[in-house]
């Protein structure tokens, strides 16, 4: 299913579409070779030799042959915070609202997903500064609120200026106090430098916060400029800057400058052992719910 404006214009309730959209895709994880990952693991973890045998779940047992103890609410689960970038460029192509629209719907299910095994989340929107920033809560009615200001953010106007990613996370890392999975949505179009982001990122790393990032980006235009035959002028959403050209002329080289820059941004997560996922918003949910429980399986 394709995460776009339309969809959302569709659904209308965004809680709807989220539910509908991960019970698909927990409906089709469980038929497809991923079926080991487990989405319940808020109400159920594997037994470890030594623990009480008291809490162990035989119904579980009697069906997966595999000793399970019951988790109860009370007990403290993950912490996450969803950090979506709001700047203009999030808001191509202008037509769809493609790539904020996709981000919105992806934190929507993440948000359903994560309350759903009972663990807290909150959101964060930003372009040159956080914008937006909501209490980091497990509760239905915190959804309830969450998914409110998301559906709020497609129809937001975007403000103009360059985004400052680097600044946004250094302000995230002073701010969040417990330790929390920090979840990015951005297309990291940061005109500031390489080092400055990934000194940011490595400042969430060194307050022990775990940090999953995706690329937002229309793979098809963006990342392998393909446009019909003919002249273009191309205007910078954050800058206003404009360029008069026939992408054609220019492919070949922009699609070699845009790999050296996705392969620098995977190289530098890896050496940080930060996750770096690329989600074309011409794709499904399955680009960012997937990648969320194997990064959550690490962390258990």
């Amino acid at each position: 299913m394709k995460i776009d404006l339309a969809l959302l214009r569709q659904y209308a309730n965004l809680e709807l579409l989220a539910k509908q959209m991960v019970e698909g895709f927990i409906t089709g994880l469980h038929k497809s070779p991923y079926h080991g990952f487990s989405v319940e693991f808020a109400e159920h973890k594997i037994y470890n030799s030594g623990e009480a045998t008291r809490n162990i779940d035989w119904k579980v047992f009697a069906k997966t042959d595999r000793l399970y103890t019951k988790r109860y609410e009370e007990e403290t689960n993950l912490r996450a915070r969803l950090l979506i970038d709001a700047s203009a460029s999030m808001y191509y192509p202008t037509e769809t609202k493609g790539k904020i629209a996709f981000a919105a719907i992806a934190s929507a299910c993440l948000s359903y997903l994560l309350q759903r095994q009972r663990d807290a989340v909150g959101i964060s929107t930003f372009a040159q500064d956080i914008e937006l920033e909501t209490p980091i809560k497990s509760s239905g009615l915190h959804l309830q609120k969450v998914l409110g200001q998301l559906s709020n953010l497609v129809d937001a106007i975007p403000s103009h200026g360059t985004t400052k990613l680097s600044e946004v996370l250094h302000a995230m890392a002073e701010r969040t106090h417990q330790r929390s999975l920090i979840v990015v949505f951005s297309d990291f179009y940061d005109h500031a430098d390489d080092a400055d982001l990934f000194g940011a990122l490595n400042h969430l790393k060194h307050n022990k916060h775990e940090v999953l990032l995706f690329h937002i980006a229309d793979r098809t235009t963006e990342l392998e400029l393909e446009f019909e035959q003919r002249p273009y002028e191309f205007v910078d959403a954050e800058t206003g800057d404009k360029l008069k050209l026939v992408p054609s002329q220019f492919q070949a080289h922009y699609q070699a400058a845009m790999k050296t820059f996705r392969q620098d941004l995977t190289l530098k997560c890896h050496q940080y052992k930060i996750d770096f996922v690329e989600a074309d918003i011409n794709g499904g949910i399955d680009q960012v719910l997937l990648p969320y429980l194997v990064k959550r399986g690490k962390m258990r």
